[in-house]
């Protein structure tokens, strides 16, 4: 009974030690949540000189001109819907020097590959509204795409870093994007939300599976061991 005694301590400790920690993960998205909403809250004006200071998802205003002769398609991006598209990165020039790309929201795929969708925009000076936020990183790291300089543009990219953006543009870029609002022209399917794969919801419920293991696990010890207790009872008597 000692080895049962310990595979059930371990396995009660494990049980509860995932529980725990799907809630952590829990309080995490909500706090991303949170963040997401509070960023809205107020709206800054995005320079050349903070585009690093503001927060994720801060929203911001910022004066310049889209570059339309470069942009990027981001493949592999799902609209609300699950239909297989682009997000459309469009490098935007600020009026004070520098360059921030903007993610002018999702557009379907052509009936083949070979046809890339037109994302033409006007290069005229204006001011646009958007909110801060990290560039899409795949689930598994995957190798950054190789650069072909001749390649035409809009180019089709799969999840690539900072880097290699910035080797393809041939500029500084900031460490985030900003998600064009969707009130703002010359854009497409834009809902934005606080981004992961699944909402704390789902986490709170793996926390339930867990911690209704450890119970199990205990209970199930526990009536085996007043079983045994109780057989040995009747023997002695």
């Amino acid at each position: 009974m000692i080895l049962a005694t310990v595979l059930t301590l371990v396995g009660v400790a494990l049980f509860v030690r995932l529980g725990t920690w799907q809630m952590h993960r829990a309080d995490e998205k909500r706090a991303l949540i949170e963040q997401f909403e509070a960023g809205r809250q107020s709206t800054l004006t995005l320079t050349n000189e903070n585009a690093d200071a503001f927060p994720r998802y801060q929203h911001v205003r910022a004066r310049g001109r889209f570059d339309g002769a470069h942009q990027v398609l981001l493949d592999n991006m799902p609209s609300q819907h699950g239909r297989p598209g682009y997000h459309v990165l469009t490098p935007f020039e600020l009026t004070d020097g520098g360059w921030v790309l903007v993610d002018r929201g999702w557009i379907p795929m052509g009936a083949t590959r070979a046809d890339i969708p037109d994302v033409d925009v006007g290069v005229e000076p204006r001011e646009l509204l958007g909110q801060l936020d990290d560039l899409p990183r795949a689930g598994i790291a995957l190798e950054a795409p190789s650069i072909e300089p001749a390649a035409p543009w809009p180019r089709v990219m799969s999840f690539p870093p900072r880097a290699t953006l910035e080797q393809a543009l041939g500029r500084k870029l900031p460490e985030r994007l900003v998600l064009l609002d969707a009130a703002q022209p010359d854009g497409y399917e834009r809902v934005w939300h606080a981004r992961f794969a699944f909402g704390p919801e789902r986490h709170l419920a793996y926390a339930v599976q867990w911690f209704a293991l450890a119970a199990a696990a205990a209970a199930i010890y526990l009536f085996l061991m007043f079983r045994r207790k109780h057989k040995t009872h009747d023997v002695s008597d």
